[in-house]
């Protein structure tokens, strides 16, 4: 579905890869919905069968494998998701944050090692933050990274990780000064598949939504980690390098919110168009068309809001107090839409044959990950 708002960022080019994602989706993806969900995780072969299209790493440049356009081609491709109602593969995570670190902070050697993989699908990608015992704290973090010879040896637990199931790249953030907070932590690319010593995956997480994607516990246990693998030129960089990049995950988040209001509304208006009470149609009726203008309302501010925000991403004006209130303003909006929208299919709104049921339990963990919006506030409000 086009979005019914005219973003100004838009060219023909996006409408071709719109067309190409939107085909990917509802034909490779969507037909295994239901598998999906009940194994708890994505198919391998569609990460691969997205890279063959190249739909993945999309702002990688193209001498490492990827389509060499910028933020609003991976936009694209989010929302053309969100529209399908397919929510297993984590490209959020694995080209609009994970491809983005890489891009930014890893060595010429280090960009050739691990970005082709992940533009082909052959790699998925994930980024461990979040700790068992703490979230938004990232300065409190516990899991080590201990210098020993050529290596490092990263040892600690890490949760609530999207991809993790998966992931073959997991950029771990890791203390290398313990008695530091902000300077004492870096970021190390851990090359996990086929489960190497001293690494281990949790459970995948029983989550109310979001069910088909692998959120996992990751644990370390001496994993030995090159050196190499270190991104930056130095130790005590990984905190500066996740506040540059966390403003880029949070309108990741307030790009999916808003594709999913959109979705929302559009399902919503054609359900009560054509269910009928008490002799009429739904839309006949005066309340069903008042939480419509106001749940449309929303939505077209949203959009107009998050719009400006990616055009000024792309000029690298994005600062972190407006990325804040993006993710916090578009989550919170998302969940009060689609509530107010599921609640006009009455009863079939809460049976998950109806797509709104399963939007409902998926909007729920926007306002928690990528950081909660009791924080994205405090953030705001530093900056007053």
């Amino acid at each position: 579905m086009p979005t019914p708002h005219p973003s100004p960022w838009r060219k023909p080019e996006h409408d071709d890869l719109a067309d190409l994602a939107r085909a990917f989706f509802t034909r490779d993806v969507l037909p295994h919905t239901d598998r999906l969900l009940a194994q708890g995780h994505p198919d391998r072969e569609h990460y691969r069968r997205a890279g063959e299209l190249g739909l993945l790493g999309l702002s990688v440049p193209e001498q490492y494998g990827g389509g060499g356009g910028d933020f609003t081609h991976e936009v694209v491709t989010l929302q053309e998701q969100a529209y399908a109602g397919e929510s297993s593969l984590g490209l959020a995570v694995h080209s609009g944050i994970v491809t983005g670190y890489l891009v930014a902070y890893g060595s010429e050697e280090q960009k050739r090692r691990w970005l082709p993989g992940l533009c082909s699908g052959e790699l998925v990608g994930a980024i461990a933050m979040t700790e068992p015992d703490g979230g938004s704290d990232l300065q409190g973090m516990r899991t080590r990274a201990v210098r020993d010879g050529d290596d490092y040896l990263v040892t600690g637990a890490k949760t609530f990780i999207s991809n993790g199931g998966l992931a073959d790249v997991v950029i771990v953030a890791a203390k290398t000064d313990p008695e530091q907070r902000a300077a004492g932590i870096s970021l190390l690319v851990c090359e996990v598949g086929g489960g190497p010593e001293g690494f281990r995956r949790g459970r995948l997480l029983s989550k109310i939504g979001l069910r088909a994607n692998d959120t996992a516990e990751l644990f370390f246990d001496g994993l030995r980690v090159p050196a190499a693998n270190l991104l930056g030129d130095a130790e005590g960089l990984g905190f500066v390098q996740l506040m540059r990049q966390l403003p880029q995950e949070r309108l990741v988040i307030g790009v999916g919110a808003v594709a999913a209001m959109e979705r929302a509304v559009e399902l919503t208006v054609a359900y009560v168009k054509e269910r009928t009470a008490f002799g009429r149609p739904l839309l006949g009726h005066q309340n069903t068309r008042m939480v419509l203008a106001e749940c449309a309302t929303r939505t077209r501010a949203s959009r107009v809001f998050l719009d400006d925000c990616i055009v000024r991403h792309t000029r690298d004006e994005l600062d972190v107090a407006t990325a804040a209130m993006a993710k916090y303003w578009l989550t919170d909006g998302q969940c009060e839409v689609v509530d107010r929208c599921l609640q006009l299919f009455g009863g079939y709104g809460y049976t998950t044959e109806y797509p709104i049921a399963r939007m409902y339990a998926d909007a729920r963990a926007q306002k928690i990950y990528g950081g909660t919006n009791e924080i994205m506030k405090e953030l705001i409000a530093r900056a007053l």
